[in-house]
């Protein structure tokens, strides 16, 4: 235990050297420094004393601090944490939570006041930015004494490993999005045409397309009644993400490879939720990682146990290899999801023979994770030198990649291109649209 000074006990120090330099100009005795120097010792001597034993004090006042248990915490996100202080006096406190230097977070420390009657609840957040398993500190406690003279310190055992996930936060927003347009109110309304199989038949309304009228159902029942299709069930989702060095790079405060990590997981997410089976592989030089296609949300866990420890490398991708590896274990007509990024039409060439490759036999759709500061610099006006040829630097790479994508989408590949931290919801909203529309 620790007891520090106050401002107060500093000021009462200072007052006291004040007063007894103006009590000596009233004295005219030759003892009289002697005699202040002394006087201000004593006074200082009781006043440090009275602070030592305020401080003593606290310990039989101390409040209780307890952390809330960490859970996985997810990257690149605001993670709340939450403190919970009870204390039988009324007390201000002073927390310091040792969480590790490798986050962004709340500085420290965080002040609470306690009012002795109910308990307290302080919440803070910390935001990872790589993933991986980091040491989490104890708790350091400072309370204010009685008298305001002293802050008293000590530590509180508290200290764990912490684990820092994929974006499991958006994949807990997504999951009750998924699940509230299935259901409630904000449930889809089901619609003739949208979708393959067959769902319900009800009765006609006004609207509704005649070519969707069961004739037989309608004779039988002398009321006239549609059918009612919805996308179907159980169909094959493969999620190919890249790992090598264009993946490396550093977009919005992660590398590229985690935002392909949190799209991959949410596509990965929306196909379980649509009963489809899905399937994933990592990949750099070689199949580095491989996830047979299966149904259920038990796979979708085992995904993210699988992915989280994986890192990306640089090394330079093989798209052919990985395309025929995966072609070659998936026979099943399947929707091949490649998320990697692309420079330019030269660079991209194997990337563009691969995915061309799949055709016919799958319908591959290729999600490229664009830097949004090269579109800042594209779109940014100038007068000065450098910065015009950045900017023309930044223009010629996105012409190239619009002639990739042309090139792409000409021999029939599906094609997303967004920003790398902004890719998960189009690219989710692109696969419910496939499915919608029978594509696959």
């Amino acid at each position: 235990m620790a007891i520090i000074p106050t401002g107060r006990t500093y000021g009462l120090l200072l007052g006291g050297g004040l007063v007894v330099t103006l009590l000596t100009n009233f004295f005219d005795s030759p003892n009289r420094l002697a005699a202040a120097l002394l006087a201000l010792l004593l006074f200082d001597v009781a006043v440090l004393a009275v602070m030592f034993w305020d401080g003593f004090r606290v310990k039989s006042r101390r409040a209780t601090i307890k952390r809330d248990p960490l859970h996985r915490l997810s990257i690149g996100r605001d993670n709340p944490i939450s403190l919970h202080g009870e204390s039988s006096t009324p007390v201000r406190l002073r927390l310091f939570d040792n969480y590790p230097t490798a986050f962004d977070g709340t500085t420290m420390p965080l002040e609470i006041f306690l009012s002795g009657r109910e308990p307290e609840t302080l919440t803070f957040t910390v935001n990872p930015k790589q993933r991986g398993e980091y040491p989490w500190g104890d708790l350091q406690i400072q309370q204010r004494s009685p008298l305001g003279l002293a802050w008293t310190d000590w530590t509180i055992p508290a200290a764990e490993t912490v684990a820092v996930y994929p974006d499991l936060i958006g994949l807990n927003q997504l999951s009750v999005k998924l699940a509230l347009q299935a259901t409630g109110t904000l449930k889809q309304k089901r619609r003739m045409g949208v979708g393959t199989e067959f769902a319900e038949l009800r009765e006609y309304g006004t609207g509704d397309d005649p070519r969707f009228i069961d004739w037989k159902a309608t004779a039988r029942l002398s009321q006239p009644l549609v059918r009612v299709l919805e996308p179907e069930r159980e169909q094959t989702l493969l999620i190919l993400l890249d790992r090598g060095r264009l993946m490396t790079a550093q977009v919005q405060g992660l590398n590229r490879f985690d935002w392909g990590m949190n799209a991959a997981l949410s596509l990965a997410l929306a196909g379980a939720s649509r009963g489809d089976r899905v399937g994933l592989g990592i990949f750099d030089r070689t199949l580095h990682t491989w996830l047979p296609p299966k149904g259920g949300r038990a796979n979708f866990q085992q995904m993210i146990d699988r992915l989280t420890p994986i890192q990306p490398v640089l090394e330079e991708s093989d798209y052919l290899a990985a395309a025929t590896q995966a072609a070659q274990q998936q026979h099943r007509r399947s929707l091949i999801v490649l998320i990697t990024d692309i420079v330019d039409e030269t660079a991209s060439a194997e990337l563009l023979s691969a995915l061309a490759r799949l055709r016919p036999r799958h319908l591959p759709f290729c999600i490229t994770l664009r830097d949004p500061a090269i579109d800042r610099q594209a779109h940014q006006s100038t007068t000065e030198v450098d910065a015009a040829y950045q900017r023309a630097v930044a223009l010629d790479l996105l012409n190239q990649r619009e002639a990739a994508f042309a090139r792409l989408k000409r021999r029939g590949v599906l094609v997303l291109d967004a920003p790398a931290h902004q890719i998960s919801d189009p690219l989710v909203e692109s696969y419910l649209r496939i499915k919608s529309q029978g594509k696959l």
